[in-house]
């Protein structure tokens, strides 16, 4: 029932946007600097008092020390272990008993801290953010103990998963020089070497306020977070003078290759391949916004052609798709997947997608497989207006990756503007199998489950900001509508149709977003005696 009602919804929103100009992104977002050089950017969302603060420190774990591969991602653990002023453990309390939430997380080529908070704690995460960006206490006493921690996470999420293993090698392949070819996390034999004075020195050459990004979004004015800003940030120094980022260069490939790995705990074999491709930031015209395009085209759900081709018509595959990721500072992915139906090799998969690859960079696309993309695209794109923190994130990827708001803001109308042409070139200009590294998980024995066999790929499909499932959505609706101002009471008008059914409007029009929700009187108690579950199946 969801995911139909949903179904109708997009269709309905596309329908709209088919006929609808493509324009720049309507929102008043505000830059400047402060003497220190931090960056500071608000992004006004007045529909709730609340605010999404961000800080997005220019370094990750392709500027890690050779040998130190783990140090961005062990130092964002260690950066909750106090400071003089806020001991271990205080900065998370505060936050959280004045109603707060934060979390951090590490990239190749950034590292953000972010907390969720009233508008009027603003400044209260300010002052601790601000206050652990230069005086940061480690000890060998609290190091040590969270270094196994990491340890730990380390054997949950890599090592104990044979298809997360598998794209670290693939990873590991595909960069040959360049240090996106280590893991995030870090290889385990260098971060058992890890010390307190690796992350000390990191910590000393990288968390600087020249060095960092601020993204305040939410119901607050420029002028606010400027002075805000000023109060708690100004008065920090650059210790260090600013570090270069040096990365040396993937070479041109030369041969494809190709990663084939056996394990026990595989249950099911598991295919993929991934392609070097342009990040976003480095490239030429409208080649990224086209790899967008193609790879929602070929690879995207079941209206895909790849879906159609090997899930539907073949019956072959149980899980086919492509992903396009652009984020990344200086090189990007675009990728493919699949998982065998019982009893069917992985050549069969590979075979299949190739020549299903094959067909478009012969024929191309249609502009009505191109229209219906860029139509969805961006209709999802709206979806995320109405999420503060995935607008804040969208914001500060884009800067701290040396896009400009600019390019934030005319998203909409570059992306309407690609042709099948562009589309064409694109994967022409990719997809070239010396560019590639073949992945290719095996059982390697009894099977015993696999957890987590889906591929690692589809993490990274939902992180670029896939529509937010439609119930997750309603809640976060009925949250912006009970936490709002009171002023949002008046926009609350009771209605009752002609044949008795009350419906509740809450009037929103800060963006185009129409959402609808029905309740019956019903469910699992009324069910009939002997006819236990009748509603479920109802619904299902």
């Amino acid at each position: 029932m969801t995911a139909r009602i949903l179904g109708f919804l997009l269709a309905f929103l596309v329908t709209v946007l088919a006929g609808a100009p493509a324009h720049a992104l309507d929102i008043d977002i505000t830059e400047f600097k402060l003497e220190n050089g931090l960056s500071v950017v608000t992004v006004p969302d007045r529909r709730s008092p609340v605010v999404t603060h961000m800080i997005w420190y220019k370094v990750g774990a392709a500027d890690e020390p050779k040998g130190k591969a783990g140090i961005a991602h062990f130092l964002e653990h260690l950066m909750f272990k106090g400071t003089p002023k806020h001991p271990a453990g205080e900065f998370s309390h505060l936050v959280r008993v004045n109603g707060g939430s934060e979390n951090a997380f590490t990239t190749q080529d950034y590292t953000v801290y972010h907390q969720r908070i009233a508008k009027e704690r603003l400044g209260l995460v300010m002052e601790l953010e601000a206050d652990r960006m230069q005086n940061l206490v480690l000890t060998d006493e609290n190091v040590l103990p969270e270094l196994l921690v990491v340890l730990e996470e380390r054997r949950e999420r890599i090592d104990n998963d044979p298809s997360s293993l598998l794209a670290e090698q693939v990873a590991a392949a595909m960069y040959t020089a360049h240090p996106y070819g280590k893991p995030i996390i870090g290889w385990m034999s260098e971060v058992l070497q890890l010390t307190r004075q690796d992350a000390v020195d990191f910590y000393r050459a990288h968390y600087e306020p020249a060095n960092a990004i601020l993204i305040v979004a939410g119901d607050v004015t420029a002028d606010e977070v400027k002075a805000l800003a000023t109060k708690h940030y100004g008065g920090l120094k650059n210790l260090r003078d600013p570090q270069q980022r040096l990365r040396t260069p993937e070479p041109e490939p030369v041969a494809e290759r190709r990663v084939i790995m056996k394990d026990e705990r595989t249950a099911a074999a598991f295919w993929q391949r991934s392609y070097l491709a342009p990040a976003e930031v480095k490239a030429k015209g409208r080649e990224a916004l086209a790899l967008e395009v193609f790879a929602d085209i070929i690879g995207a759900g079941s209206r895909s052609r790849l879906y159609r081709k090997l899930v539907v018509e073949q019956k072959i595959a149980s899980h086919v798709g492509a992903w396009y990721s652009g984020d990344e500072l200086d090189y990007g992915s675009f990728g493919f997947y699949g998982t065998p139906n019982q009893g069917v090799e992985l050549a069969a998969i590979e075979d299949a997608i190739d020549a299903v690859i094959a067909d478009v960079l012969t024929n191309g696309v249609t502009q009505a497989e191109l229209d219906t993309s860029r139509n969805r695209t961006i209709a999802e794109s709206i979806y995320l207006l109405d999420n503060q923190e995935a607008l804040a994130r969208i914001v500060g990827n884009a800067l701290v990756t040396g896009q400009s708001v600019r390019d934030v803001l005319d998203w909409e109308r570059n992306f309407a503007a690609v042709t099948v042409e562009d589309v064409a070139a694109a994967a022409k200009a990719v997809l070239d199998k010396k560019n590639s590294v073949t992945g290719l998980l095996l059982p390697g024995g009894k099977g015993q489950g696999a957890p987590g066999i889906q591929p690692v790929v589809l993490d990274e499909i939902q992180n670029r900001g896939a529509m937010i499932n439609l119930r997750t959505w309603l809640l976060q609706a009925l949250i912006l509508v009970l936490a709002a101002s009171p002023a949002l009471a008046f926009k609350i008008e009771e209605v009752t149709s002609p044949g008795g059914i009350k419906a509740w409007l809450v009037q929103d029009n800060a963006i185009p977003l129409i959402a609808m929700k029905f309740s019956f009187r019903g469910g699992s108690v009324f069910d009939p005696e002997g006819k236990e579950g009748v509603a479920n199946f109802l619904t299902g």
